[in-house]
């Protein structure tokens, strides 16, 4: 069989298959002429399809010349058999004589016995296997390459039939209920929100759905294909010379000149045009064409080589892109299943509150660290969440079966059955504790030995404040008033501010909101603001270094609080404070904001109070002079211990490095709370260590008895606290703090478990 024959019976092939899904026979009868059509096209006596199934079985769903008894019957475990080996490998496999392979496994109910040679392919899609597609022949045969590339592009053309639900027969059989991508695997990254969450994976951002795979002519579908790539070419070789204008020579350009190199490559886009001659659409042909790249490097053992897999998935999405239209290629998934866990490259805030609530239970987060603001929504709507997890968006697949652990910072992909129904039991466990934390709200936040601790959430979007009142809290002890300007698509006005504060104040219901003024810049970035390019963005010009640079951001914050407060008391708070002299420039824009609302018979506050943020370590050696500037203190832990270790809390190698339960930590902590207490200003800690059971208790074994957390933690911190003796707790802890150890966390979980503390 020569190549022009063959590509010739492939476009016919793939018609035929076009006409029969487009037909209105029966699903079985419509199965029948698929594998009928595949037989006679590649003149074989036998084709079978199998399909990959949950719990990781491979399934006879159709065949021509194998007893049709067999279907659904026969089922392979993956790396069971031929065709679980080719399912393994994820790797085509051409067998003269089949029976004498090692890994032949018979099964009496097909038949199969008589036939010898066999020719078998993955059935691909975006890198994962979804089945395998085989013929069989009576006698031996040496399979041609191009007899091999006919069938791997029909197996192509199936694998987006089975993924869109679009094959026959696809319906339940004996608790197969749905189609998954092969192996179980473990995916870590670094925690961002705690939690566990089980469901089905939704990924967000991923290249539209391909709607024909199966070109009406093919002279066209070259014609686009040429057109796309010098589009995308040129638009690489703009990138290029505009990155070399603005940032010069370096090693940023190195990497970019090398992806467009890539892009260029010969190799690449003639492998796709010869999809598309082979009967496929430009689409279908780069997605065929990607499929088969990625089984080959993901097995490469160099890294280097794997790596680049990553530069080709971008092409190819991008090329995508360009084939369908600006913006075809990235779409969300409006209809979620009742447990969904989205899986995302990366996402933003406003992308984020896109989807409903009521059935996201988790997030995943492919590449990079997390920006914080899209942490801070997923936590304000208790959803689990993980970051740094890579390769998440090339590994999991949509409708994945997925348990999400936040506390380990692990994603279990496609996990078995055993796997699934215990952590479902798990889930089912943290929710009942959870509904007891809940009925827990209207118990005194009292320890055993009769200390009051108060009990306040951190805030950041009006529709939060029903969990201050659910959870029982006793305020907000931390508004982060930037996040709703980071979901809004431009600077709010004074009006807006002011409305937005107003509801905070009223779904307060009269009880205390510490508003903190905008925190941004670093990795909280407002999509109309343009920061400086910093190295690093946590130390760089950020939160108060902005507001007092840019003063008339801060003014308007201020004046619209003013406003909103009305009456009401005001507390208003400075984030990233790192000397006396910045709080003192920032109170006195303050004051002239009051001096203006006065003059202009603006109802003001009953009582204003005047706070700041204590996270850069060097404050604390002017504690004396700070605390004469301020009504009340509040720690921000996550910054602080950063800087106090100086290990950067958004990267996976440094960031669980240090315990915050060090002693080194928990004697800073306590001479600030000592300081505090000593100048008779209030001291509270707003930070992730707030909310931790085992964390608060060390809190307020240091004297700490204002806390505000997540509201979800609300209920376990308050059970943990009504079981502690607080003196017998700080007498413990003040014979520790001179240890020279990594940290005391286990110490402090044995005194809990000796004291029956629930943790």
């Amino acid at each position: 069989m020569n190549a022009k024959k063959n590509w010739v019976g492939s476009r016919h092939l793939l018609r035929q298959l076009r006409d029969v899904m487009a037909s209105d026979g029966a699903p079985s009868e419509r199965l029948d002429q698929i594998t009928h059509f595949i037989a006679e096209g590649m003149v074989a006596e036998v084709c079978s399809i199998y399909v990959l199934r949950r719990g990781g079985k491979l399934v006879l769903y159709g065949t021509e010349g194998l007893r049709k008894d067999a279907i659904f019957r026969t089922q392979l475990n993956v790396g069971e058999g031929l065709i679980g080996y080719i399912a393994e490998r994820t790797r085509s496999l051409a067998l003269a004589d089949a029976q004498n392979h090692p890994r032949f496994a018979y099964k009496p109910e097909t038949g199969e016995e008589i036939f010898q040679s066999l020719l078998g392919v993955p059935i691909l899609r975006n890198g994962r296997v979804y089945g395998v597609l085989a013929i069989q022949s009576q006698l031996a045969r040496n399979f041609a390459e191009e007899e091999i590339e006919t069938l791997e592009t029909v197996a192509m053309v199936l694998a987006e039939m089975i993924s869109g639900g679009d094959l026959p027969e696809i319906e339940d059989r004996d608790g197969l209920d749905q189609v998954i991508a092969v192996h179980p695997e473990i995916l870590s990254g670094s925690r961002l929100n705690a939690g566990i969450a089980k469901g089905y994976a939704v990924v967000h951002g991923r290249g539209a759905a391909i709607s024909q795979t199966i070109a009406e002519d093919t002279a066209i579908e070259e014609e686009r294909l040429k057109d796309a790539l010098v589009e995308m070419q040129s638009s690489l070789d703009t990138m290029f010379e505009d990155t070399r204008r603005r940032y010069g020579s370096g090693e940023h350009l190195e990497i970019l000149d090398a992806y467009r190199m890539i892009a260029d490559d010969r190799g690449w886009s003639r492998r796709i045009g010869e999809a598309v001659r082979g009967g496929l659409t430009a689409e279908a042909a780069v997605a065929k064409v990607q499929n088969e790249t990625r089984a080959r490097m993901a097995a490469a053992p160099n890294p280097y080589i794997r790596e680049r897999l990553m530069d080709l998935d971008d092409l190819a999405y991008r090329l995508l892109q360009y084939l369908m239209g600006e913006g075809a290629a990235i779409e969300g998934d409006s209809d979620l299943p009742e447990e969904a866990i989205l899986v995302a490259r990366t996402i933003g805030p406003a992308e984020l509150l896109d989807y409903d609530r009521s059935c996201l239970c988790g997030l995943v987060v492919d590449e990079g660290s997390a920006t914080s603001h899209t942490a801070i929504v997923a936590k304000a709507l208790d959803i689990p969440m993980i970051c740094n997890v890579r390769g998440a968006i090339s590994r999991i697949e949509k409708n994945d079966r997925l348990l999400l652990d936040g506390d380990a910072a692990q994603v279990h992909v496609r996990p078995g059955d055993e796997l699934w129904n215990s952590f479902a039991e798990s889930v089912d466990i943290r929710n009942r504790i959870r509904a007891e934390y809940v009925a827990s709200r209207d118990l005194a936040a009292v320890t055993e030995d009769g200390e009051a601790v108060s009990l306040q959430i951190n805030v950041g979007l009006p529709m939060e404040l029903q969990s201050l009142h659910d959870s029982g809290a006793d305020g907000v002890g931390l508004c982060r008033t930037e996040i709703p300007f980071m979901i809004s698509a431009k600077f709010p006005r004074m009006d807006a501010q002011t409305k937005l504060y107003t509801e905070i104040y009223d779904a307060a219901r009269g009880k205390p909101v510490v508003f903190r003024t905008l925190d941004i810049g670093g990795d909280k970035l407002l999509p109309y603001f343009r920061p400086s390019e910093d190295d690093n963005p946590a130390m760089g010009w950020r939160a108060l270094r902005i507001a007092l640079d840019r003063p008339s951001l801060l003014r308007l914050q201020l004046r619209a609080l003013i406003r909103a407060a009305s009456g009401r008391e005001l507390h208003v708070m400075f984030p990233m404070v790192s000397e006396v002299a910045e709080l003192k420039a920032a109170k006195l824009l303050f004051e002239q904001e009051f001096d203006r609302a006065r003059r202009n018979h603006e109802e003001l506050p009953s009582h204003t109070r005047i706070g700041c943020m204590l996270e850069i370590p060097a404050l604390a050696f002017q504690l004396p002079q700070l605390l004469a500037q301020v009504d009340f203190l509040s720690i921000g832990s996550n910054d602080l211990a950063q800087f106090l270790f100086a290990s950067d809390r958004n990267n996976p190698r440094v960031a669980d490095r240090y315990d915050v339960l060090s002693p080194a930590m928990l004697r800073f902590l306590k001479t600030v709370r000592y300081e505090a207490d000593k100048a008779n200003v209030p001291v509270s800690l707003c930070g992730e260590m707030a909310g931790t059971p085992i964390e608060a208790m060390a809190l307020i074994g240091l004297g700490f008895r204002r806390l505000s957390m997540p509201a979800g933690s609300i209920g376990a911190v308050r059970v943990m606290l009504r079981g502690l003796n607080a003196k017998e707790l700080s007498k413990f802890l003040q014979g520790q703090l001179g240890s020279s150890n990594h940290s005391l966390r286990d110490l402090l979980v044995d005194f809990a478990s000796q004291n029956h503390i629930v943790v």
